[in-house]
């Protein structure tokens, strides 16, 4: 079902472990200075989350990759990270909260906190999709 699509996945693992690179670099040049309490909440609430969601990315690149028999084993991968995501986004936001980091306005909420639960959200209904052996999936 997921044959032909090598490419895709090899240049969207490529690009998010190019990214989390990045993210590397950007958290060592921000920590250069003198680490205040509410810096090193500002990077928890959001330097975090986006290097668990690269990961995740990769994660995914990387199991597509793996030559499988069937379908569902990748159904599975990709529903248990998609249910995880959704779980590991709830608690960003009560972190997130708790530490009184509130995001101002919707446009703000929409990429920190929506686009990612979508993400998530859509993992799940794409592994159901290839557990049950749907072309739609």
């Amino acid at each position: 079902m997921l044959q032909g699509r090598d490419n895709f996945f090899i240049l969207a693992g490529g690009a998010a472990a190019t990214l989390m690179g990045l993210l590397f670099v950007a958290i060592t040049v921000a920590g250069t200075g003198f680490s205040t309490s509410r810096k090193e909440q500002g990077t928890r609430a959001f330097f975090t989350p986006t290097l668990i969601h690269f990961a995740n990315v990769l994660l995914q690149a990387l199991a597509v990759l793996v030559p499988w028999s069937s379908s569902w084993p990748i159904g599975i991968i990709f529903g248990l990270g998609g249910l995880t995501g959704l779980v590991y986004q709830t608690a960003v936001v009560a972190k997130r909260h708790e530490a009184d980091i509130v995001l101002p306005s919707w446009h703000d909420w929409l990429p920190y906190v929506g686009v990612p639960a979508l993400g998530c959200a859509s993992l799940v209904v794409g592994a159901v999709g290839l557990i049950t052996e749907r072309e739609t999936a």
